[in-house]
């Protein structure tokens, strides 16, 4: 594998917002060519899978300002500097839909976007579910609802569920529910 690796000769900060950065970096290629790599770097996030006593999922419409559209997602939420990734599924679940789980089992870490970022998110089952007090962010508005798995289901395969990393969790709710993952 060490004839992939790529080296960075030296790093250029493109932009600057008040959350993404893009970076250019030179670097060399494994035939001592150089090459130029333009990337954004991300401190990572978690997604829940909130499963009710039911069996119900419990998940949330939000607009996707560059999209344009309304999507059906899990909730999830980037990782806050020195947060560790169960922290913020905690957190997170809690503050989108008012919800505090029992139980938490991580079923895996994805990578969504490897051409242009190094985002990771981590995706956990959440389970033992109790009511608590939403505390969405000021510039956050959800439609917090409960779907059946058959139900969500369906709404991926019309493709009205196409948000990847909650396809991911649909995909891998279906593993824990047939194998016991």
């Amino acid at each position: 594998m060490k004839k992939l690796i790529e080296k960075k000769l030296k790093s250029d900060l493109v932009y600057k917002g008040s959350f993404l950065q893009v970076l250019r970096d030179e670097v060399e290629l494994p035939n001592g060519k150089k090459g130029t790599r333009e990337y954004i770097p991300h401190p990572g996030a978690a997604m829940i899978v909130p499963v009710t006593a039911e069996g119900k999922l419990v998940m949330l419409r939000q607009f996707r300002y560059p999209v344009q559209k309304v999507f059906i997602e899990f909730p999830a939420g980037k990782i806050d500097e020195g947060e560790e990734a169960l922290e913020t599924a905690k957190r997170e679940l809690q503050e989108e839909t008012g919800l505090i789980a029992q139980n938490y089992k991580l079923l895996t870490t994805i990578h969504p976007v490897i051409g242009y970022s190094n985002e990771h998110i981590e995706i956990y089952l959440a389970t033992g579910l109790s009511q608590s007090e939403a505390k969405l962010d000021d510039e956050e508005f959800l439609d917090v609802f409960e779907i059946s798995n058959h139900e969500a289901m369906e709404l991926m395969q019309k493709g009205e569920i196409s948000d990847v990393k909650t396809m991911i969790g649909l995909f891998w709710y279906q593993q824990v529910l047939k194998a016991g993952w």
